[in-house]
């Protein structure tokens, strides 16, 4: 499979149905410029209709995940026309929306630190998994700025009173606290645990239809803005439309018959 993405500020590995996507900026401790939230929105737009990847993860090398947004051009941003940083904006905040619902489960593994816009991207992901001396903080407020696009998808992972607290205060927290508060799904001791956790969520999300899966993240994004009146006829539509799809009957034929699935990877 190839993938048509500007590699150079990030590393692709795919392997197994299932792509990790390294920041490759340790350096620097991998910042979000504007450059790699360019390559992310191609990663995006590749999967949105990519059968045949079935997981994404994201990492980041040198034993750091993300430092957040690229202060350095957030400096000449200050400096230049408001239109200049409103499309900066923008463009973030279009990956993180494309990020929320692409239909492929999405892991966010976590390392050394990840701070404000990093953070964030990771508050997007479908499973999020921190060492237990990952240091966390949404640090825009420290800096005189606001978080602004990340915003919404905080108070989604981790609830409006604490995410409202933890943007506000700029509070800084390690690992446990982290799951604590939400933004971690599972802590582990040290970067080589996160590898075994990792497949462990990889083993069960190939054990899944990728179809399902897909329709279950259609309903699990779009389900909060329909309303209440359309509610009970959209979740309808999406189970039929899985039930009456190929998977369904596959799904459905070998349960009864008690074979696996063709889609499921367990060896």
């Amino acid at each position: 499979m190839t993938l048509l993405v500007d590699t150079t500020y990030i590393e692709l590995e795919h392997s197994d149905d299932w792509l990790t996507v390294w920041f490759n900026q340790p350096e620097r401790r991998n910042p979000l410029t504007d450059d790699v939230v360019k390559a992310l929105l191609q990663v995006c737009e590749a999967l949105r209709d990519n059968t045949s990847i079935r997981g994404l993860t994201i990492r980041g090398r040198g034993g750091f995940f993300c430092a957040g947004g690229d202060l350095r051009g957030f400096q000449a941003m200050a400096d230049g026309e408001p239109a200049g940083a409103i499309a900066t904006s923008i463009q973030i905040g279009q990956l993180l929306a494309q990020l929320n619902t692409l239909p492929q489960v999405t892991i966010a593994l976590l390392e050394g630190a990840a701070m404000a816009g990093g953070l964030g991207l990771a508050c997007c992901c479908d499973v999020t998994i921190g060492t237990a001396d990952t240091r966390f903080a949404f640090t825009e407020t420290s800096i005189g700025i606001s978080p602004a696009q990340i915003a919404r998808f905080v108070l989604q992972k981790c609830g409006y009173a604490t995410g409202r607290r933890l943007m506000l205060t700029a509070a800084r927290f390690k690992g446990d606290a982290a799951k604590a508060l939400g933004i971690l799904d599972q802590v582990v001791a040290d970067g080589s645990a996160l590898d075994d956790a990792e497949l462990v969520i990889r083993r069960d999300v190939l054990a899944c239809a990728p179809g399902a899966v897909a329709a279950t993240k259609t309903l699990i994004t779009e389900l909060v803005a329909i309303p209440d009146a359309e509610k009970v006829a959209f979740a309808a539509d999406n189970f039929t439309r899985c039930l009456q799809s190929d998977e369904g009957a596959e799904g459905v034929a070998s349960f009864l018959e008690k074979r696996k699935p063709w889609w499921n990877k367990e060896r």
